[in-house]
C-alpha cells in the first residue's frame, strides 16, 4: 500500500531524503517498476498519478490504487530486499524522486530519528491494508447473503 509522506506527521522525512534523491519524469504509461522484479529504491511522487495493479487469477491486472504527490512506493519491499509484490505505471506524465536501497540504507543507520519515521510508515501501512482486506471480506459476506443460494 502506497502512504503519503507529505501529510503533517512526515515533513522531515521527505526533507531528509532530498539529498539522496534523483528525479525522473515518466511520459503516461511508462513503466515505474514490475511485480517480481528486486525493489532497489523507493519512488517518491512528486508529480502527477501512479497507478498501482496486482496480478489476479484471470491473469488480468487489477487496479490497486492510484498515488498522488507524496506518496512512496516500493518501501517495505526495499527495506526487506524482497521482490515487488504490485507493479507501478505512469497514469498520467509523473514527476518521481528515486532513492536507491544502499543509500536509504546507510541514510538510516545514520539518522535513527528518520529511521524511526519509516517504522511508523510502514506500521501505518500495515493497519491500512488491515482495514482494507476487512472491508473486502465484509462486502465479499454482504454479496453471499445477497445472491439466491443455487438449487440442484
Amino acid at each position: 500500500m502506497a502512504k503519503s509522506i507529505l501529510n503533517p506527521s512526515y515533513p522531515e522525512l521527505w526533507q531528509a531524503l532530498d539529498g539522496l534523491k534523483s528525479v525522473r519524469t515518466y511520459a503516461e504509461g511508462t513503466p515505474v517498476f514490475q511485480v517480481g522484479r528486486p525493489a532497489d529504491g523507493i519512488y517518491l511522487v512528486e508529480k502527477g498519478e501512479v497507478r498501482l495493479t496486482m496480478p489476479s487469477s484471470q491473469k488480468v491486472e487489477r487496479t490497486f490504487e492510484i498515488a498522488g504527490p507524496g506518496t512512496v512506493l516500493g518501501l517495505s519491499e526495499t527495506m526487506t530486499g524482497e521482490a515487488h509484490k504490485l507493479s507501478a505505471e505512469a497514469a498520467s506524465q509523473a514527476q518521481l524522486a528515486y532513492v536507491e536501497r544502499g543509500s536509504l540504507l546507510e541514510f538510516l543507520r545514520e539518522h535513527h530519528q528518520v529511521c524511526l519515521q519509516i517504522v511508523r510508515l510502514l506500521s501505518e501501512d500495515l493497519h491500512g491494508l488491515y482495514q482494507r482486506f476487512q472491508c473486502m471480506s465484509s462486502e465479499e459476506k454482504a454479496r453471499r447473503k445477497a445472491s439466491p443460494a443455487s438449487v440442484n
